[in-house]
């Protein structure tokens, strides 16, 4: 079981602090654009998390095909977290394919885990918190198991998730991006 905590550790990363999260999953590489822009204080968190090594060895615990991969669940069920609650940062950054979200139960109860939308879902926009967007490996994402938890039934075990590597990285167009 990952580590639990009694809150996200301080603001560590500006709101112009470009980085990357570099995802290891069983189908291959993901690379996220990190969006601090956009919500702060949840990509912060992110980072944290990915730092102290909470998402390794997790699960894509909820994929659906067309719609989104879910991952982040320390249990693998669909219930676990880190040990406290983020506050919503709606914006209105569209949920377009390759968009990424915190997953939450309601409002203002996000934690670490996070949603990759795997073709649009603008219906989600301004309703869930958008972290960043996947820069490659949009394919490795929708390559992931279909298993939904909610559904019933038996289930195939979720794909793993290796690792989540942060690296700070250049603006997009900027002369250290090529």
């Amino acid at each position: 079981m990952a580590r639990r905590y009694e809150e996200p550790l301080p603001m560590g990363l500006a709101e112009d602090d470009p980085c990357l999260a570099m995802l290891e999953t069983a189908h291959g590489p993901i690379t996220i654009r990190l969006r601090p822009d956009l919500a702060p204080q949840s990509v912060n968190s992110f980072v944290f998390l990915a730092r102290e090594g909470f998402y390794d060895g997790t699960t894509f615990h909820r994929v659906v095909p067309g719609f989104i991969a879910q991952g982040g669940d320390p249990t693998g069920r669909g219930h676990g977290g880190p040990g406290y609650r983020l506050r919503d940062e709606l914006s209105d950054e569209p949920f377009a394919a390759g968009a990424v979200g915190l997953a939450n139960s309601g409002p203002d109860s996000n934690g670490s885990q996070f949603f990759i939308a795997l073709d649009d879902a603008l219906h989600l926009t301004a309703r869930f918190t958008c972290i960043g967007s996947v820069e490659d490996g949009l394919e490795a994402a929708r390559a992931l198991t279909p298993r939904d938890p909610a559904a019933g039934g038996e289930l195939p075990p979720g794909d793993a998730l290796h690792s989540v590597r942060i690296i700070e990285a250049p603006e997009p167009g900027s002369r250290e991006d090529g």
